[in-house]
């Protein structure tokens, strides 16, 4: 899964301004479907088998078994999906989610429980999200102010825009200087 941009370019504080982020005009152009934006590890089921995200800076030799992504021209990371290993005490909370179902179908998804973040999403067992099901909002604002208002009373991370041709773009409450109700306001 490449590196989703943020809507809005950020300050010198790393909160976001009113200024778009290149290539995501289409979102305040009212183009797209906005999902909410689970609070977890990313991974992905490839041909049945799971696969957590990983981050390698430039220079670093990716494993045989990795699977590129993307590279990030700026910072020169590469992203790639490494397998998750059935003996690392690391990917104890991958193995009993993806053990919790007899199958999964191929795609990325958000893996989430009481042992990942914090539990933000409150689940009460560790298990796999779908990113392509994740709700829907439909009377989502297009503005900048009218995103930080319309995020502020809701418990979510925030938000993915998704284009019908593929882009995506996200907005975070933290983003504004926002934090979730789960963590006092």
């Amino acid at each position: 899964m490449k590196k989703i941009p943020t809507l809005f370019k950020r300050d010198s504080n790393h909160l976001v301004r009113p200024d778009v982020t290149l290539n995501c005009l289409w979102v305040l152009d009212g183009e797209g479907i906005a999902t909410c934006k689970y609070d977890g590890s990313c991974c992905a089921v490839i041909d049945g088998l799971l696969y957590k995200r990983r981050v390698l800076k430039d220079g670093a030799e990716p494993l045989n078994s990795y699977r590129w992504v993307d590279t990030d021209l700026n910072t020169k990371k590469s992203i790639f999906w490494a397998p998750v290993d059935p003996d690392d005490p690391a990917d104890q909370w991958h193995r009993y989610a993806f053990q919790s179902a007899t199958r999964w179908d191929d795609g990325t998804y958000e893996l989430v429980g009481p042992k990942v973040q914090g539990n933000p999403e409150k689940y009460p067992f560790h298990t796999l999200l779908l990113h392509k099901a994740a709700e829907e909002f439909a009377d989502v604002p297009r503005s900048f102010l009218g995103l930080k208002e319309w995020l502020k009373p809701l418990d979510i991370e925030g938000l993915v825009f998704t284009h019908a041709d593929g882009r995506r773009a996200k907005i975070k409450k933290k983003d504004f200087g926002l934090k979730r109700n789960s963590e006092g306001g």
